[in-house]
């Protein structure tokens, strides 16, 4: 079968048979980037350390034939993996330490993490989880009253934070009942979803699932993830204008990566794309040091010159706040 007639199949299908469909091998992945193995620092131990996971949707933005493509670099398992680099652990945001409940992340004031579940539609190779032990602190189904109660008792917590992996593999159903035990708490003034399916994998943004965000009594914000302007195809765009048509809130975070996104014609062309959809750039983080990251990392003097840039480059609206992330801090750490 013809590579673009199999594409268009496979976006005609629902969400859950495009994820069950997502790359999982290197060699595939090659294949259809048409590259050569040969080209690229690729490492089997690496994979077997943090699988490949790769939506089709995500890697038909992918420009065939680039070993340096920015998309690529982002989920491509490579040897600088497995270098040690200083500082670097396994916990670089000290999110173990911060466990209220099982599945209940209380960090910062006024705000709680639900961690629904362990799994991604993409892994991204920077990811600052990595290495967490999600079968110990994820929200299954069984915790999820401790961690609702938990919530129910503590009137100072004004938002809920869905996270994961990616909060938006759960079930409709299951999202159904989260949301409405979380609406039944009066204190409760938002609920905030981070996810990355959005942009990798936004067959997930259907109307049923729209018409659950739709039902809450609490404001529903989205947090996508998406750092360059590639990443933002058609099917983005699509899914994108289907939240802002009923009323959710869209704010975008990146991360800095070296390789992907550290040059500023990349920042500046990201930030325009996104808000032409109605995302609002809203943050810019500095590489949470997790272990097999490192080769990921800018330093913090090269994200400060490049911000400055931004900032004489675009409206003010359109530059993202530099942060980052330091354990047992009250809130995250702003740059500039």
């Amino acid at each position: 079968m013809p590579e673009q007639l199999s594409e268009t199949l496979h976006f005609t299908k629902n969400w859950q048979q495009q994820l069950a469909e997502a790359f999982n091998n290197i060699e595939d992945l090659c294949h259809y980037l048409h590259l050569s193995l040969n080209d690229l620092p690729v490492s089997v131990a690496a994979a077997e350390n943090f699988p490949l996971r790769v939506p089709l949707s995500f890697a038909a933005s992918m420009q065939k034939g680039n070993p340096h493509d920015p998309l690529l670099r982002q989920v491509l398992p490579i040897k600088d993996e497995l270098f040690t680099y200083p500082g670097f652990s396994n916990d670089p945001v000290g999110d173990l330490t911060s466990a209220a409940q099982a599945g209940v992340l209380h960090k910062y004031h006024g705000r709680v993490l639900f961690i629904n579940t362990g799994s991604c539609a993409i892994n991204c190779r920077y990811c600052f989880r990595r290495n967490f032990p999600y079968s110990d602190l994820q929200l299954g189904k069984q915790k999820e009253s401790a961690g609702i109660q938990y919530i129910q008792e503590n009137p100072g917590i004004s938002e809920v934070i869905l996270s994961g992996g990616d909060p938006l593999l759960l079930s409709d159903a299951r999202l159904t009942r989260l949301l409405q035990q979380l609406s039944a708490i009066r204190h409760l003034k938002r609920i905030r979803i981070h996810t990355r399916l959005p942009i990798v994998l936004p067959a997930r943004i259907t109307d049923e699932l729209v018409n659950t965000f739709a039902q809450s009594a609490k404001q529903i914000v989205i947090v996508v993830h998406c750092n360059h302007a590639n990443e933002i195809n058609p099917r983005v765009i699509a899914a994108c204008k289907l939240l802002k048509k009923n009323g959710i809130t869209l704010f975008n975070q990146s991360v800095l990566l070296k390789g992907v996104n550290d040059n500023i014609a990349a920042l500046c062309e990201l930030s325009e794309q996104l808000f032409s959809q109605g995302i609002i750039p809203y943050y810019l983080h500095l590489l949470d040091k997790a272990i097999g990251t490192g080769h990921f990392e800018v330093s913090e003097t090269k994200a400060v010159a490049l911000i400055k840039q931004a900032q004489a480059t675009l409206p003010g609206y359109l530059v993202p706040k530099l942060v980052k992330e330091q354990a047992g801090a009250m809130s995250k750490q702003y740059i500039l």
